[in-house]
């Protein structure tokens, strides 16, 4: 067992990580020794990069016990650089964390002086000289890389800069040179956020805290309703919404919601998260309140903004829409589904099940490029799997059977139409897969089916017949 983290206490008794346990206790018997939680670290730095979008909406990962946050444009609104790194660590101060926080134009930099510095807002022109007295350790090698620059005495950042670069990059490799040119910003290193970014986002600020569902859905119709003019000027409405409640001992809460219709209408997105409040309102507890709320656009699609007719269809179409959002948000996207088209001439793959409000309504939803209807009559009902039937010899090779039994009753065919031949998709099916002739059928009851021969007469292996469908 060896130690993986030291707090103050212990870092001024001299103990070093990776030291091993038994020999920080033989120098220290009191030592308090706590087990390592990997699954808790990492579900509290999450929740502390949850935190940190009430800064940027740029926060990514820095190791195991690091966060990047991106606060670029975004430092003019608490006053600057230097009062919002102060904000940050006060504010973490409070919630009974001690961090370290860094401010420059390089992640790496910023990285190095928040690990092995004394922190800070960092100036252009003060990058090489505030890196040069760090450890190489600092700029994130691995420790064989460490150990080996180490014994050849270059110990300090500033001895990698002043040696030549073509001898660093025979003996370590070129990955060297990289990390520090990213810590010098020389080389430009992006910062991965750990969520997707919205398109949009709207927030408001509280100075106190609110806690009931009321209050959170009116400030929802108010943020919505500034973000109403941002989406007309592209021309869009909102599809994936989200809304951020920021709660005042630092707990975050998501709550996304989906409509079928690109929206922008305030009311209406409101209402999406009326039901999603009901529907995860045992898993929302307010606590002492919401300080910040935030509504994002996660994605946005052209507005079809059509005219009302006066017959009151598009108003059918609306209240559909609203139907759909409505239960979609209480009972989960899956609950109501809808046929999609597909490109493809075989029955069963021509359309597909989706969640009903990621359809759009049949009067404008575009058909696949190259897709045309069939004028042949289709069933009614189309089974998911064609169903096999024994029949009786056909009049004729080509020709429809005189009788077949399906679901262990006989039915005697009165009259058909047919064949209509279905090739297979060869790119799916093989290029062995046999062909269809499809056979709309009357028995002497008065059914109708829709059935088919796969393959031909006289060819091996022998034909055989399936049920697809029936008719009304």
């Amino acid at each position: 067992m060896r130690l993986t983290a030291l707090d103050e206490a212990a870092e001024a008794l001299g103990l070093k990580k990776n030291q091993g346990v038994a020999e920080a206790r033989a120098i220290y018997p009191t030592l308090e020794i706590v087990e390592e939680d990997v699954g808790a670290d990492r579900r509290l730095l999450d929740g502390i990069a949850d935190w940190c979008d009430r800064y940027t909406p740029l926060v990514g990962l820095d190791g195991r016990d690091g966060l990047f946050l991106d606060i670029t444009g975004c430092s003019h609104l608490f006053g600057g650089e230097k009062a919002l790194l102060k904000d940050i660590l006060s504010r973490l101060f409070q919630l009974g964390i001690d961090a370290r926080g860094a401010i420059s134009s390089a992640p790496g930099l910023s990285s190095a002086v928040s690990r092995f510095g004394s922190g800070g807002v960092i100036a252009p022109e003060e990058m090489e000289p505030v890196l040069a007295p760090l450890p190489v350790a600092s700029l994130r090698l691995e420790a064989n890389t460490v150990a080996a620059l180490q014994k050849l005495g270059l110990k300090r950042v500033g001895d990698i800069i002043a040696a030549p670069r073509a001898p660093l990059a025979r003996r370590f490799g070129a990955h060297l040179l990289l990390r520090l040119d990213q810590a010098l910003g020389r080389d430009e290193e992006p910062v991965s956020p750990r969520r997707p970014v919205a398109s949009l986002s709207a927030e408001r600020r509280l100075a106190e805290p609110v806690q009931t569902q009321e209050d959170i859905l009116s400030l929802t119709g108010q943020i919505a309703l500034s973000l109403k003019a941002s989406l007309e000027e592209r021309g869009a409405g909102g599809r994936v919404f989200e809304l951020l409640l920021f709660r005042v001992d630092g707990r975050v809460f998501r709550i996304a919601a989906g409509a079928s219709q690109p929206l922008r209408d305030p009311k209406r997105i409101a209402a999406l998260f009326s039901e999603r409040l009901q529907a995860v309102h045992d898993d929302l507890d307010a606590g002492y309140g919401f300080e910040i709320l935030r509504l994002n656009v996660m994605r946005h699609e052209a507005f079809d903004a059509a005219q009302e007719d006066f017959d009151g269809a598009r108003q059918k179409d609306v209240s559909l829409a609203v139907f759909v959002d409505r239960v979609s948000a209480r009972l989960g996207a899956d609950c109501l589904q809808s046929f999609q088209l597909r490109e493809s001439h075989v029955p069963e793959r021509a359309v597909t099940m989706a969640p009903a409000m990621d359809a759009l309504p049949p009067a404008r939803r575009p058909a696949p490029s190259g897709f045309s209807w069939s004028r042949s009559e289709r069933p009614l009902r189309l089974f998911p799997r064609p169903e096999s039937v024994d029949v009786s010899v056909a009049e004729v090779p080509e020709g429809p059977p005189e009788s077949f039994r399906w679901r262990r009753m006989l039915h005697r065919v009165l009259r058909s139409q047919g064949p209509e031949r279905l090739a297979m998709e060869w790119w799916i099916d093989g290029a062995d897969a046999r062909a269809r002739d499809y056979f709309r059928i009357e028995d002497d009851t008065g059914h109708r089916f829709w059935i088919y021969r796969e393959g031909l007469y006289g060819q091996m292996p022998p034909p055989r017949w399936f049920v697809h469908g029936v008719f009304a």
